[in-house]
């Protein structure tokens, strides 16, 4: 059975995207990555926010364009309330309920993981119960405002057990298990 892994890189004080939703930020930091190279070949389906999926990806344009810089390719499942106009993309299944998303994306990935891109669609599967890991590439910059990695309006803690930490040159790499969702007293 599938796990479901939020995967994400995020500068030093917790933002995955910058301010508007820029991503450009990243671009001076990517290196050959084994580790990330490795999740991508782990990774048997994705399912994907919407704001992500419209989002500034920082390799537009170029060979590495995509999820995990180029190197994924597989089911694509964009969860979204609003979906788009007229159909989507090739290879993009849109799915309007975070329930019928996972279910779909769980029996595309098979025995891999399902890879979650959004802090949203992760907040809402922890919500659930339904995250299972988080791995988060930390590179060595503040930009002071943006999308955070995880975000709960007045406040909730999730208890994670840290099982792999690694290093590159340009960033660190912190792989926990969730433990649990702690909720409101």
């Amino acid at each position: 059975m599938a796990k479901v892994l939020y995967s994400a890189t995020m500068s030093l004080d917790g933002f995955i995207a910058g301010p508007g939703g820029d991503m450009s930020w990243m671009k001076p930091f990517f290196e050959p990555d084994e580790e990330t190279d490795e999740l991508a070949a782990d990774i048997g389906a994705l399912l994907v926010g919407n704001r992500t999926h419209r989002g500034d990806d920082p390799n537009r344009g170029t060979e590495n364009e995509g999820a995990f810089g180029g190197a994924w390719d597989g089911p694509y499942f964009l969860l979204t309330h609003h979906p788009p106009p007229s159909t989507p993309e090739p290879g993009v299944t849109v799915v309007h309920d975070l329930e019928s998303g996972l279910t779909a994306a769980k029996a595309a990935a098979g025995d891999k993981y399902v890879g979650i891109l959004g802090a949203d669609v992760a907040r809402q599967c922890l919500e659930i119960g339904a995250l299972d890991e988080v791995m988060a590439n930390i590179v060595p910059i503040f930009l002071g405002d943006g999308t955070p990695l995880f975000s709960y309006p007045g406040g909730k803690q999730v208890r994670l057990e840290q099982t792999k930490v690694s290093h590159t040159r340009t960033w660190t790499t912190i792989r926990s298990r969730v433990v649990r969702w702690i909720p409101s007293e």
